[in-house]
């Protein structure tokens, strides 16, 4: 639920863009892009967000089902335009973007009412984020949206930081806590999990989020209970994961010859889903995580970069997250 625009992306790397004469057009967002990314490996998944009606809208309807996202609840806002990303690529680990959202991005347009409630509580994993509590009414459909679970199971709260869609971005800390009062899961790096937590330390931010996390709940007909756990990105230095029933597990990054760092996040946040989903080890899920992640940092775009399961066995097995570039972007 939340994020959806177009992405273009330069053909050079290394200049800024004012010199880039050359871009690529992308499904992005990340939301988007955790749905593509969870599609990839399988499992069902629709957004949950709005476009403005025009050409770059239809696109992205377009993209979305193409990758097999279920586009059905993603509307049009006819007075607000499709937001577009620019980039730069200064590989390794400089990506600076140009938003353009303005005067209103229409995916920050979701209204409390038009939500799906009944479909929102019947899903197995609900992928919400910090961006969709920067401004209303997005503010109160997501926390309406988190609300509508009651702590179920994958209860996701991608932290997502982005100071520059706040109005006020000092206010921001006590819309995250309302929000990870009915979430399970936390997902955040370290300036996220500071912002959120007021800790930036891996583990006592981890720590943190367990506290503000929805407590654990009663078994249900849907399955077991929920047991809240904070996931903590460390870059360069790997993932952190601890969960509340004790759970610890630790994992380094899979070495990548970057191209465009956007997207990793983005990957990891899939696979983490798809590794909850299998019932997987923590720390497994991690480790497919993280080479999901590592392999979308080798590749120029976001969402058709996205792995499916061979190619992160491949990764796994070979040790490094640079692997040939996809034939097709299907």
């Amino acid at each position: 639920m939340g994020r959806l625009g177009v992405d273009l992306y330069p053909l050079r790397s290394g200049v800024g863009l004012d010199r880039v004469d050359t871009f690529r057009r992308f499904l992005g967002g990340s939301p988007a892009n955790v749905a593509v990314a969870a599609a990839r490996l399988g499992r069902r998944t629709a957004l949950i967000s709005r476009t403005g009606a025009d050409p770059f809208g239809t696109y992205l309807r377009r993209e979305l089902k193409e990758f097999g996202v279920d586009a059905r609840w993603v509307s049009e806002v006819p007075e607000h335009p499709t937001p577009v990303t620019f980039c730069a690529l200064f590989p390794p680990d400089d990506f600076p973007l140009t938003f353009y959202r303005r005067p209103k991005a229409p995916d920050l347009e979701i209204h409390p009412h038009e939500l799906d409630l009944d479909a929102i509580r019947a899903a197995r994993v609900l992928w919400t984020t910090g961006t969709g509590l920067s401004e209303e009414p997005s503010r109160a459909a997501t926390l309406t949206a988190l609300r509508a679970r009651s702590g179920r199971p994958h209860t996701v709260l991608d932290l997502d930081w982005r100071p520059a869609f706040w109005p006020d971005p000092a206010a921001a800390r006590p819309h995250y806590a309302e929000a990870l009062r009915h979430a399970t899961v936390a997902v955040g790096n370290a300036e996220e999990c500071e912002v959120a937590t007021g800790e930036r330390d891996p583990e006592a931010a981890a720590r943190a989020l367990l506290r503000l996390l929805a407590p654990t709940g009663p078994e249900s007909p849907d399955g077991p209970a929920a047991v809240p756990l904070a996931v903590v990105k460390r870059g360069p230095e790997g993932v952190l994961a601890l969960a509340a029933d004790g759970r610890r597990a630790a994992v380094p990054p899979l070495p990548v010859e970057v191209v465009n760092g956007l997207g990793a996040g983005d990957a990891f946040g899939g696979a983490l889903v798809h590794g909850l989903l299998a019932g997987l080890p923590l720390e497994e899920t991690l480790r497919r995580a993280s080479a999901a992640g590592s392999i979308v940092a080798g590749r120029l775009g976001c969402a058709p970069a996205m792995p499916d399961a061979a190619e992160i066995d491949r990764a796994l097995a070979t040790g490094t997250g640079t692997l040939p570039p996809k034939d097709d972007h299907r």
